[in-house]
């Protein structure tokens, strides 16, 4: 037999993400790059705008050439009730946002948010700090709290709007084994001192205290990607301090994705951050920072 035979087709798998709203997710960019760069010929990532009410029948319609699932918002805690498993990160601050299908159909649920935070952190040198600060306190927030978990020695001071949400962080930190102080909005130029800074807002919400960036200020966790960078970030690293953004989350939470999803590891992450800057790049009304 010739030894330039055509090897035989690779079994087609295929894998997406799923939410409402879904067209501005850069997961299919991350995802289609990691297939490339690994050679995972047959492999197919899609994007699916499904909501709460049409989970449980999506999930029921895919066949056995289905990997696995990313999942953004609303979706998140929605899915828990239809998997058959979920890992101890993903329970301990209940959202899902990874479904793997393993043998026999079983669904396996993931969070990937928190082990991402934790990596996009470590890439840039931030391994312990002795105390932080989270601006926020929405589902970001609580991933936040998960990850200082593992990075953070001393107390955690979350910077909220309303007593309810300060009880809901004083809650988290307690589930999460993490010493939590909440304190009001109004006094958020103060978190700016913390040796790091995590950002968990919407886009705008920390646009003000820009000018209040400290002259020698710690880490800088925004979460946002686009647009990019925030004028908090900007004046951030124009004061010398280190920054960490939004697609450094992303791609850190696709990398674990990927292989779970593929079982191959490890992802690429340096085609998979390209891949995300060209996507932001190539969006209609893109300034280019």
């Amino acid at each position: 037999m010739s030894s330039s035979a055509t090897p035989p087709p690779t079994r087609a798998r295929r894998a997406a993400v799923l939410g409402s709203p879904i067209g501005h997710s850069l997961s299919p960019a991350l995802h289609r790059a990691a297939y490339a760069a690994l050679g995972l010929r047959g492999w197919t990532y899609g994007r699916y705008e499904v909501d709460e009410a049409r989970l449980p029948a999506f999930l029921s319609g895919l066949g056995p050439e289905w990997a696995g699932l990313s999942l953004t918002m609303p979706l998140k805690r929605a899915v828990i009730p239809l998997l058959d498993e979920i890992s101890d990160t993903a329970a301990s601050v209940e959202a899902v946002n990874t479904v793997v299908f393993a043998a026999e159909g079983r669904r396996l649920g993931e969070n990937t948010d928190i082990p991402g935070m934790v990596a996009a952190l470590r890439e840039r040198g931030v391994d312990r700090v002795d105390s932080a600060a989270v601006l926020g306190a929405g589902a970001t927030a609580s991933s936040a709290l998960a990850a200082l978990g593992q990075l953070c020695d001393g107390e955690v001071t979350a910077y909220v709007r309303t007593p309810a949400r300060a009880a809901e962080m004083r809650a988290w930190g307690e589930r999460l084994g993490v010493a939590v102080r909440t304190a009001d909005w109004s006094g958020a130029h103060r978190a700016l001192d913390a040796p790091l800074v995590i950002a968990t807002t919407p886009a705008g919400a920390t646009d003000s205290l820009a000018p209040a960036a400290p002259a020698a200020p710690g880490t800088l966790f925004d979460v946002l990607y686009d647009p990019w960078p925030t004028p908090l970030a900007a004046a951030w690293e124009d004061r010398g301090g280190r920054v960490v953004g939004g697609l450094d989350l992303l791609v850190h939470q696709a990398v674990l994705q990927v292989e779970l999803m593929t079982g191959t590891a490890p992802a690429p992450v340096k085609d998979m951050r390209e891949a995300g800057e060209a996507a932001i790049a190539s969006r209609p009304g893109h300034v280019p920072s």
